[in-house]
């Protein structure tokens, strides 16, 4: 079975777009959260996403648009999107949010999907020191997970007690490109396919992942977009200009 992994679309329709013309032929679409906040197209990405797949988890900007959560944890620009989102949300969309599940959720067999981290769905998984005490007591070997908007995650080895942290590979930040991970039998991972609508590692390209269940491998894309587009929408609605400039930081 071929998935698509999804993330952290933050109502961006245009990277949505461009990640879904370049994704190789998928079966299934699991979507870790984070569907609206911050970008511009809230109820056209919640469509577009409804559309594509049946597993979702909730992420803190979906409980902070719906009013089910509060914004103390929030800094002010990202408040303000919250408070903008909600009044362009449909009531059918803004139902739909409010119903996503917390997760973690597993859909197969030995995995895990969560928005944050399998003890905390609001958990910013950054550190190797946290991954890795996740992972020695993890009840599945993969674990998907988004929250943090970098693409890459964490291993550990049962057998041979190694560890180390997944970095994709890729030749430049220009372009499409595709780094492909071998999972061991061993192994067990968490893995973050990156943010769809604003990465944070630096690669201002969206990001998504592909995991092959028959041959055991995860492969990480990253695809350009029209980030000026993007910009210029969040231009006119009003929302801060930090949430249009950093999409071109890739920060």
């Amino acid at each position: 079975m071929r998935i698509l992994i999804i993330s952290d679309i933050h109502a961006n329709l245009e990277a949505l777009e461009a990640c879904l013309r370049s994704a190789p032929a998928y079966d299934r679409v699991f979507n870790l959260g984070d569907i609206v906040g911050y970008g511009a197209n809230p109820n056209e990405v919640i469509d577009r996403a409804r559309a594509l797949g049946e597993l979702f988890v909730r992420g803190n900007h979906d409980k902070a648009c719906t009013d089910l959560i509060s914004l103390e944890d929030f800094n002010p620009v990202a408040g303000m999107a919250v408070l903008w989102t909600r009044n362009q949300l449909t009531p059918h969309n803004l139902e739909f949010l409010r119903q996503l599940p917390a997760g973690p959720v597993a859909p197969l067999d030995g995995m895990q999907c969560v928005h944050g981290s399998p003890r905390d769905e609001d958990e910013y998984v950054l550190f190797a020191r946290d991954a890795f005490s996740i992972l020695t007591n993890a009840e599945h070997p993969l674990i998907f997970f988004g929250h943090t908007h970098v693409q890459g995650g964490f291993w550990i080895d049962a057998d041979s007690g190694q560890q180390g942290m997944i970095e994709p590979g890729y030749e430049s930040r220009e372009g499409t490109q595709q780094s492909t991970l071998a999972l061991a039998n061993s192994g067990r991972y968490m893995i973050n396919p990156g943010s769809v609508g604003q990465p944070r590692d630096g690669d201002p390209r969206a990001a998504f992942a592909l995991y092959d269940s028959e041959a055991r491998t995860v492969t990480f894309h990253r695809v350009p977009y029209e980030i000026a587009a993007a910009q210029e929408k969040i231009f006119r609605a009003g929302l801060p200009e930090r949430l249009a400039i950093r999409l071109e930081e890739g920060r």
